[in-house]
Parts: C-alpha cells; structure tokens; sequence
C-alpha cells in the first residue's frame, strides 16, 4: 500500500506552528515516502521549511481573495486523501473543506474555539491529552500515525546564522541569555520593569549579558526593560525570523512568558526559563518531544504561583498571577539553568 497524500494546515502563528511540529513528525516518521503539502502563512513559510517535515509549503494569505482562490484550486488539483486541520478555525477548516478534500480531520466541538467548525470535518477528533501538542498528535493518530509525536529538528538558515553571529561579534558578545518580555496578550507578559532587574542581577551576579528580543510594534516595551536594567547594558534585538532563530540557538537559556519566541526556543533546543499565570503550562508550557535514539533534553524550569487561575482572558494589562512572580524567584531558577547547561 503507496503512502497517502496529506495535506496538513496550520497558518499561524508561531509558537502555535512549533507545538504542530511533533505531531506532524509522528505523521513523517509514519509516513516516510507519503507527499506532504503544508498550508500557512506567508510569515510563517521559512519555519515550516526549516523543519524539514513537508515536500512543499504552499503560502496562503486568508486576507485575499485571490490568494484564497488560487490555493483552493491547487488543493482541487492535487487530489489529496487527507488533510488534517491543526488549527480549527474557520478560514484554515474551510480551505480542505471546499478544496473536496474527502477525508478532513479536525479537533471536536469539545476542543475548538470557533462554534460550528467541526461541521466542515469528516473526522472530528475529541481529544483526550493534556498537551496542545498531543492533542495536535492524537489528530496525526486519526490520519494513520503510529504514535502521537515525534523529535523535530529545525534547521537556522546559515545565511541568518552569520549575519547573527557577526552581529555578536561587532557588539562584543559572546555567552547571553535571551528575554522575550513581549507577547499576544499584556494579560500573560511579566511586567517590564522586572525583566529590567532581572538582566541587572544576571549581569552583576553572573556577569552576562541579555539580549532582549522584541517584535513588531514592541519598541517601547524593549526600551522600558532598558531603562529598568541600570548598568546592565542589555542588547535590544529585532529581526528577521531566521536570525531570531539564530539567535534562539546560541542562547544559553531563554526568559519569558507563554509567547512565541520560547517555544521556538524549546524546539531549537535552548534551554528554558517560563513564566506562566492566565495559560496553563500543563496545556501551552514547553514541550519537548522524546527522539528515537532517547537523547537527553535540557529540562525546562516553569514558574506559575499556585494561585493561577487558568482563563486564557486577554487583557492590556499583566493578570494578577504574573505579579505573583518575583525577580528573585526567576533568577534562581536562571542561575540553575546557567549552571548546569554552561
């Protein structure tokens, strides 16, 4: 029997992309041979590929129309088996669904945030595993897979990697640690000033540098870690995404909250310092999957106050958990993390 032809989506975004990684590797690792389109978003196009896991990613713009046209036609053309949708919105359930696809997997009522989705699926999935990414492995099992995840390595671009490293170099550094104080919602960011003082303490008590890592429209907020960091003298870095990923890899540990950057972190294999409080990490927290040959992995330190209160409500301001997190509480678990993987 010839392996079948997939067609995986998942559009965005970033940290939602790499917690598809492991279960679209148990789909590879099942399915050696079977051709493997994956849909997503522009943005996104780089990191799909650098996971070596699709024979091609097609890109698709859910804002045009043209776009939308076009990459339903090719689904039509291809003639897939399957498609399996991650994301379980409307606009990525839609794409297979008028594609003809004729076997669609997707996540049951139970799972999805978007009333009315699974309607578009042949398959919906009820989902029975605590992790996002296992959850995404038990719609991988519904398609054929073997097992629920599988180890994914993702290849940093060398052209980014060098404008990366050379960016070190010209600024004299050589060991740092990377902080991501940004995120989707301020609702589940630790606040500014207190990355500020954690690059200060790292810097007097350790005596190594940070780079802070911001996106688009966080400018500000990089400033304020700045101002908050005293004579600390932390990088502030915006990029391209293969330099972020550059500079993921060569961190000697990552800080920040349930954002993008820390899982692509994860996934690259730096070790890992979250801050978790309206997200539950038992569900979003870093996630390392188990490789064939049982290789160790770093051991990712996760900080959440025991008063929690799961809500995934987003908010313009830190949730209440997040200030529960003291300065002295993250840079003992960074000093753990310095010791043991420098």
């Amino acid at each position: 029997m010839s392996d079948p032809r997939l067609l995986v989506v998942r559009l965005s975004s970033l940290g939602d992309i790499v917690h598809t990684f492991p279960a679209v590797a148990a789909l590879r690792e099942s399915f050696p041979n079977a051709e493997m389109i994956w849909l997503t978003h522009p943005r996104w196009k780089l990191l799909v590929e650098s996971s070596g896991l699709a024979s091609e990613v097609w890109a698709t713009e859910t804002r045009s129309l043209k776009s939308l046209q076009s990459v339903v036609s090719g689904i039509r053309d291809k003639y897939f088996g399957t498609a399996i949708d991650y994301q379980g919105l409307w606009k990525s359930a839609a794409l297979p669904f008028f594609g003809k696809v004729p076997r669609r997997i997707g996540f049951s009522s139970e799972t999805i945030r978007e009333y009315g989705v699974p309607l578009l699926y042949t398959d919906p999935v009820r989902c029975t595993r605590a992790h996002i990414a296992e959850q995404n492995g038990e719609l991988s099992q519904r398609a054929g897979a073997r097992c629920t995840t599988a180890a994914v390595k993702l290849n940093v671009p060398p052209s980014d990697e060098s404008i990366f490293l050379e960016y070190l170099r010209r600024a004299g550094v050589d060991r740092y640690l990377a902080l991501s104080p940004g995120g989707g919602w301020r609702s589940k960011c630790w606040p500014a000033d207190r990355f500020g003082a954690l690059c200060k303490e790292i810097r007097d008590s350790l005596n190594l540098r940070c780079i802070v890592n911001y996106g688009p429209g966080e400018e500000s907020l990089a400033a304020a870690v700045r101002d908050a960091s005293g004579n600390a003298d932390p990088l502030l870095w915006s990029g391209e995404l293969g330099q972020l990923m550059a500079l993921l890899r060569n961190a000697i540990c990552i800080v920040g909250g349930d954002t993008g950057p820390l899982h692509l972190a994860v996934a690259l294999g730096t070790p890992a310092v979250g801050l978790f409080g309206p997200t539950d990490p038992a569900r979003n927290g870093p996630y390392r999957s188990v490789s064939a040959a049982g290789n160790a992995s770093p051991t990712d330190i996760v900080l959440r106050t025991s008063r929690a209160v799961t809500s995934y409500k987003r908010g313009d301001q830190p949730d209440p958990s997040m200030l529960e997190i003291e300065v002295d509480s993250v840079f003992d678990a960074v000093r753990r993390q310095v010791q043991v993987h420098s």
